[in-house]
């Protein structure tokens, strides 16, 4: 592991200080991609926060054909390449096959395993074997303690520099819920553990071609996560989530998130 990705995995490990993974869904444009992330950086290091910069190049688990998807990987990661130079932040994204791990590897910080793919063996070992600290979002339909198994393939593959990722269950249709329970049961696990707040919030096809959701819920689900000892929070975030181009129901405004995190904080501090 590169000298830089061992300092970034000695603050994600460190589980005395809270961390961020944030960001817009899709990489929509390299001008919001770099104003989002210089409003993240800007306030996270006003607070001492650990920020991770996170965008996908290609959205391929859309609900529909026709939803916008991203500019594809050569675009998108030059766009991350762009941010980590101009903002000076390490970045997160998601790759769907083999390829697209060996690829964005080259440019990003951390790999992300989306929570449907989570169960795909060489996907994951594809993504474990580049070096790269991996992102492991546990699927909708698995147990917490079944992220043991997912872990298992990355460390056989010669990689114990991972995180997981709670993003909520299967609640019968177009419902998740978020089991706090999660929590320390995939720390006990071995691993610092992320809670999604906003894709926790989602409503899985409930717009009949799109997702919905109740972004309102998301900073108290955070919240939550953070009084349960979460290690670390993931959320999306738009200038304007009415108008993004995906997942805009549960993405978080941008002028909302300095407030949302210093809360996070007292929340945090109230633990020690």
């Amino acid at each position: 592991m590169p000298r830089a990705a061992q300092g970034l995995w000695k603050l994600l490990s460190d589980r005395r200080r809270l961390f961020l993974l944030a960001g817009p869904c899709v990489i929509e444009s390299e001008t919001l991609c770099l104003r989002v992330a210089e409003s993240l950086r800007r306030t996270c290091e006003r607070l001492d926060l650990p920020f991770v910069f996170k965008a996908s190049f290609d959205k391929a688990n859309r609900s529909s054909a026709r939803s916008f998807r991203g500019p594809g990987l050569e675009a998108g990661l030059g766009v991350l390449a762009k941010v980590k130079a101009r903002v000076g932040v390490p970045v997160l994204t998601d790759v769907h096959t083999e390829a697209q791990a060996a690829a964005a590897a080259d440019v990003v910080d951390i790999l992300q395993i989306p929570a449907f793919l989570c169960r795909q063996t060489d996907l994951v070992v594809a993504a474990a074997r580049t070096g790269r600290i991996v992102n492991l979002k546990k699927a909708q339909f698995l147990a917490p303690e079944d992220m043991g198994n997912v872990a298992a393939k990355a460390v056989t593959a010669g990689n114990r520099h991972l995180l997981l990722t709670e993003r909520g269950s299967t609640f019968g249709y177009h419902n998740l819920v978020a089991d706090m329970r999660a929590i320390p049961t995939m720390q006990a696990l071995g691993f610092p553990v992320v809670f999604d707040a906003t894709h926790s919030v989602q409503l899985p096809g409930a717009g009949g071609d799109r997702s919905g959701g109740q972004r309102e819920f998301a900073p108290l689900l955070a919240r939550c996560a953070v009084a349960a000892g979460v290690d670390g929070i993931f959320c999306e975030t738009h200038p304007d989530p009415d108008r993004a181009l995906s997942d805009g129901p549960n993405m978080i405004p941008l002028r909302q998130m300095p407030r949302l995190l210093e809360t996070l904080l007292r929340v945090r501090a109230a633990l020690a």
